[in-house]
């Protein structure tokens, strides 16, 4: 395989192999066939081949950039080979070089040129009190925006839990009327991409997809790529047989917390969250919370700022392999039925999945 992007990328340092790599790796993550990991390198190498670039606009609403920040932090391929080599980014206030009257130029010339076509990306919640007064562009509000650029897009992304669900401005009393993308445009396919912030890896993913396929990947119930949030933190996560053998940190600094123990009566709330912090990490795979010794907060689910105390534990019993049985003769506690649900609904999903590899990839390219 060989082109512009090949070699955009070899002069930043990331290899051919490397490349492929990621794409096999996305498509495993994704839980597509190892043809499609091919599929994603070809079709990603011959967007940046020519003038064909899918135009993106990214508008940002009430937000604290904290989802752009994010996404500059995703490795493999770089943040500069995304925007520059694969996609046209013609809007992003934070990262664009132009500003006042030159940035709504370009906005509404990208808008007209690529009307029907481009992907509109959304971070940031919607203001809608005094007539969305509240958070305005250009002197314009973002509830006008955003009725202005959704028309003309071939789909949306909800960038981050503000947009996907409305995310602390939607917080109790919601001052500003904060509302989720999805409570606006109804007649649009919304991807929400929910997290504070949400995954880098997760938002390449779903360009990767959008650019391979045309077409968002398949989504959950609230609009979530299923791929990336199909299962609960709980069920990922490496202190997992702590909670089944009842062993749990009392404090942050405890033997248990020293010993890696689950962190469920700290207020954990990964047996009701679903994403993929526990395999995908951040930060180009070093870490993630509950492996920093912090429970998870339940970012990337709807109102999870008004959820109940962060260091609150769920309403779960402290002994789940005990109370499990007594729990199920009962009706089954919400949270212990959810998490064995889950687990069964993981064994299908490894029963079923494929796993891409890079021998793959190659022996395909050698054919």
């Amino acid at each position: 395989m060989h082109g512009p992007l090949i070699d955009s990328l070899a002069r930043q340092g990331v290899t051919r192999r490397t490349f492929l790599k990621y794409c096999a790796t996305l498509a495993s993550m994704m839980a597509l066939p190892p043809s499609a990991g091919r599929a994603m390198a070809e079709a990603m190498a011959a967007a940046s081949g020519g003038g064909q670039r899918p135009s993106v606009i990214w508008l940002p609403f009430q937000e604290c950039t904290g989802c752009t920040e994010s996404i500059t932090r995703s490795h493999s391929p770089t943040i500069e080979g995304m925007i520059f080599d694969m996609i046209s980014l013609d809007y992003q206030e934070t990262l664009m070089a132009a500003a006042g009257h030159q940035a709504e130029e370009a906005l509404h010339n990208a808008m007209k040129a690529n009307a029907g076509k481009y992907l509109l990306i959304i971070d940031g919640s919607v203001a809608t009190g005094l007539d969305g007064a509240y958070s305005c562009i250009a002197g314009k509000t973002n509830l006008d925006a955003l009725k202005e650029a959704a028309p003309g897009a071939a789909a949306i992304i909800a960038l981050g839990s503000c947009a996907a669900f409305g995310g602390l401005p939607n917080a109790k009393p919601n001052p500003t009327g904060a509302v989720a993308v999805t409570d606006i445009i109804k007649d649009k396919p919304v991807v929400n991409i929910p997290g504070c912030p949400p995954i880098p890896v997760v938002i390449t993913g779903v360009l990767a997809h959008f650019l391979t396929f045309g077409s968002l990947p398949e989504l959950d119930k609230l609009g979530r790529p299923k791929a990336f949030y199909g299962e609960t933190i709980h069920d990922r996560c490496y202190r997992r047989p702590f909670y089944d053998q009842g062993k749990f940190a009392k404090t942050f600094d405890d033997a248990g917390a020293r010993n890696g123990w689950c962190l469920f009566e700290l207020g954990c709330k990964g047996p009701v969250t679903y994403n993929a912090c526990a395999t995908v990490k951040w930060n180009d795979g070093t870490s993630w919370p509950v492996e920093s010794g912090h429970g998870c907060l339940g970012c990337s689910e709807p109102d999870f700022w008004d959820g109940g105390g962060f260091y609150k534990a769920l309403s779960m019993p402290a002994d789940p392999l005990k109370m499990a049985t007594a729990a199920t003769v009962a009706g089954a506690a919400a949270g212990v039925a959810v998490s064995f649900a889950n687990r069964s609904k993981k064994s299908t999903a490894k029963a079923g999945h494929e796993t891409t590899t890079l021998a793959d990839l190659e022996k395909s390219e050698e054919q």
